[in-house]
């Protein structure tokens, strides 16, 4: 039976490889986007009904464009890929760079969770958060980052608790580094040449994803912690 899924970040990396796994089962995708510029980029790979403008970004804005979104009344599965990073010493970081890592890393999974959750509470769904190493130990030039990524570990540990009577299962995903356009940009910022077979693949890790949505109604992974071989 197809089942229905909001997928943030499909526009490129993990997001759009799941995106594509999940199409090709010709389950209902919900795709929030920036924009209606973004709309016309992939209203080609993916059907334009689906495609939602949600700008992450803007999260002051974010609750009443939520309102006027009109989401499905019932999905499967809300899966958080989108992020932005922009490294930077502590002592460096442009106020703009640390506000924006949070507000889309952090604060808009949570209002989007908010807004979906009895969605989800109708069917026993499963939210996922696309969290990185980064969220597991902070180093050197990632604190904006690492903050928000450690923060969103903490809001899914809180909603995997307070929804679990609700049946709705909750997981946390940890991929290191993986070959992703994010990751062209972090070695960009490193002044590091980018060679993205040394990483594991975007699809790789939207695999595991998948494997996460299709457990069986009895079980659950609260955390999964990806690295390449």
């Amino acid at each position: 039976m197809s089942r229905t899924h909001l997928v943030t970040g499909a526009g490129s990396g993990i997001g759009l490889a799941l995106a594509r796994l999940l199409r090709e089962r010709q389950d209902t995708l919900v795709l929030p986007v920036r924009s209606r510029a973004r709309v016309e980029q992939l209203r080609d790979e993916f059907a334009e009904p689906g495609l939602v403008v949600l700008d992450l970004a803007d999260t002051a804005a974010l609750p009443d464009a939520l309102r006027q979104a009109h989401l499905p009344s019932r999905l499967d599965t809300v899966v958080h890929a989108a992020g932005v990073v922009e490294l930077s010493s502590v002592a460096d970081q442009p106020d703009e760079g640390l506000r924006e890592q949070l507000e889309v890393n952090l604060v808009a999974p949570m209002l989007l969770t908010r807004a979906c959750l009895p969605a989800l509470r109708r069917t026993r769904g499963t939210v996922v958060f696309v969290n990185s190493g980064a969220g597991l130990v902070a180093n050197p030039e990632w604190s904006a980052y690492a903050a928000s990524k450690f923060g969103l570990r903490a809001f899914a540990d809180s909603l995997r608790a307070e929804e679990a009577a609700a049946g709705v299962r909750v997981t946390s995903v940890f991929p290191s580094r993986t070959a992703t356009p994010m990751q062209a940009l972090v070695h960009e910022q490193e002044g590091r040449a980018y060679d993205p077979s040394h990483f594991m693949s975007a699809e790789s890790v939207a695999a595991t994803i998948l494997h996460v949505l299709d457990l069986p109604e009895d079980v659950t992974i609260p955390e999964v912690s990806l690295r390449s071989r």
